[in-house]
């Protein structure tokens, strides 16, 4: 089966799952395998948006607790994915995958501030769209810039790629050998249960404008282009049963 069984897709990457083995900063191998994964759903004809989080540079919330002002943590934060939203951009590019960076903070010189129709655009001529800088806003989280802006483009989906995590578990599966694996969820179970799939504002978020979310293991090769062609790996999260 080669047709794709969704249009347009919100691939979400955090930042950690970057790090590789290093546990810091950017690994260009795993970057490189991840760059390949997302060429082989734009060949597809897939229009394929990514948002990236910063947490293998800088978390807000972490530096909060080190006495740093939460809103200035969370701007530093939100550089954090720019620098590696571009480090994606030069790895498809090198693929020779036509792709746009688009900040929520004016940075022009490095990349387009976000504008919706262009991002349409963008997406409908077949580029990748990198969608950094968090929503411009603090207090917010990469999760909450994935749902809005799966909202903002009309996508499909959201596939948030988790790194060596095959999907939603009862409990956090490397402490507990009795933690089992949700095949589906709704939003409202996992707000009611408290998992920590995303937070609850994106929770919320993609509830009310009734997004399906796919939580899958991107560490397997080949795992995007699973997902996007209807393969049920992971957890599969709708607004409800």
């Amino acid at each position: 089966m080669s047709t794709p069984k969704y249009k347009r897709v919100v691939l979400k990457l955090s930042g950690e799952a970057l790090a590789g083995d290093i546990g810091y900063g950017i690994d260009s191998n795993v970057i490189t395998s991840f760059a390949k994964q997302i060429k082989e759903i734009v060949e597809l004809g897939v229009e394929v948006a990514v948002v990236v989080g910063g947490g293998n540079i800088w978390r807000g919330i972490s530096g909060s607790d080190r006495g740093i002002d939460r809103a200035t943590a969370d701007y530093m934060g939100m550089l954090a994915t720019v620098m590696n939203s571009l480090a994606l951009q030069d790895a498809l590019e090198h693929m020779n995958v036509p792709t746009r960076v688009q900040t929520s903070i004016e940075m022009r010189q490095v990349a387009e501030p976000y504008i919706r129709r262009k991002a349409i655009r963008h997406l409908e001529k077949g580029r990748v769209v990198i969608f950094a800088a968090g929503n411009g806003n603090p207090f917010f989280s990469t999760d909450t810039t994935a749902a809005l802006r799966a909202a903002e483009i009309e996508a499909d989906v959201i596939l948030m790629a988790k790194n060596n995590v095959d999907g939603v578990y009862t409990a956090d599966p490397s402490k507990d050998e009795n933690a089992t694996k949700y095949e589906t969820l709704t939003y409202l179970e996992i707000l009611n249960k408290g998992l920590r799939v995303m937070d609850s504002t994106a929770s919320s978020l993609c509830m009310d404008n009734h997004i399906p979310l796919i939580v899958f293991n991107i560490s397997e090769k080949g795992n995007i282009r699973r997902v996007v062609l209807g393969e049920h790996i992971g957890t599969v999260v709708r607004g409800s049963n």
